[in-house]
């Protein structure tokens, strides 16, 4: 028998709604819509899209939007000038530099000059801080849109097993931190854990975030393992097509799994919902207003 599928997609405009819906009261309160500023250095044509369809959401959900596109020579003292103003600046509420930067720019330098106030995107080291010590603050959006499926599909997350494949700083840390802030018992695996397979199958919980086009197999898996796939890999389809794919081999995985997220369809709508969320909450905190209940 098939997994279930994890609509991410419906779960994101659900949270997407709600966002909007929460909107109105702030501006009422505050005087002002919540103001989302995104900053573009270069013409990456994927950082293109994510930029403009982060625009169109910050809009769609009655919010400011002002964005920020400087060319790919832009200089790291010229961004960090920059994210300096918008820290200033009243009208906003988050900010995020879309990544990669060109090479002359080190991203830590600019992360590291955004308030942490206004970090919606959680990458700034007081955040991460905080994350590592149970603290409220800001969270990545992948992992904490992640956090919502399991706890939309599983409900109480403590005891059980999980293990996370990746230890990046944008997903695979967090995700670990979150889960265990959840009671979750947690393994993080990498490219270099002996006997992967043998590690995923006793887990309840399956994050994949290597960056690897379908590593995990349905036989690595626990018979009703919930599975989340953070990958998007384009390979090869054949007669010069490209097709996109997870990190999870999804035809053998979706026969073992108690549940699983597609590609696409699964954590990517997430993304952008959660950046939404972010920076409502980040509006209420900076205008002193409580933050709404059921983000």
């Amino acid at each position: 028998m098939s997994g279930a599928i994890i609509d991410g997609k419906a779960f994101a405009a659900g949270l997407r709604e709600r966002v909007a819906a929460a909107v109105p009261t702030f501006v009422e309160a505050a005087g002002r819509p919540p103001g989302l500023a995104v900053v573009l250095v270069g013409e990456d044509p994927a950082s293109q899209v994510y930029v403009r369809s982060k625009g169109k959401a910050t809009i769609a959900a009655g919010m400011a939007s002002f964005e920020h596109r400087l060319p790919v020579e832009t200089s790291q003292a010229e961004l960090i000038d920059l994210v300096a103003r918008l820290n200033a600046d009243d009208a906003v509420d988050g900010i995020l530099v879309q990544l990669p930067l060109p090479p002359q720019i080190d991203e830590g330098a600019v992360i590291d000059a955004i308030d942490p106030a206004k970090d919606v995107d959680g990458f700034h080291i007081a955040n991460a801080g905080r994350l590592a010590t149970g603290l409220p603050g800001f969270v990545p959006c992948t992992p904490l849109g992640c956090l919502m499926l399991l706890k939309g599909r599983l409900g109480e997350l403590a005891g059980l097993d999980a293990v996370v494949i990746g230890r990046s700083n944008i997903v695979g840390k967090p995700m670990a931190r979150l889960l265990l802030n959840e009671s979750c018992t947690v393994t993080v695996a990498h490219s270099r854990t002996r006997d992967l397979p043998s590690l995923v199958r006793r887990a309840d919980i399956v994050v994949a975030a290597a960056g690897r086009p379908e590593m995990v197999k349905g036989d690595w898996l626990k018979p009703g393992a919930t599975v989340i796939d953070v990958g998007i890999n384009r390979i090869d389809a054949g007669e010069g097509k490209t097709r996109l794919v997870g990190d999870v081999d999804f035809a053998s995985a979706v026969e073992v799994a108690g549940a699983i997220t597609p590609v696409p369809g699964g954590v990517g709508p997430m993304t952008i919902a959660v950046l939404l969320r972010n920076t409502l909450v980040a509006a209420h905190i900076r205008a002193g207003l409580v933050p709404p209940a059921g983000l």
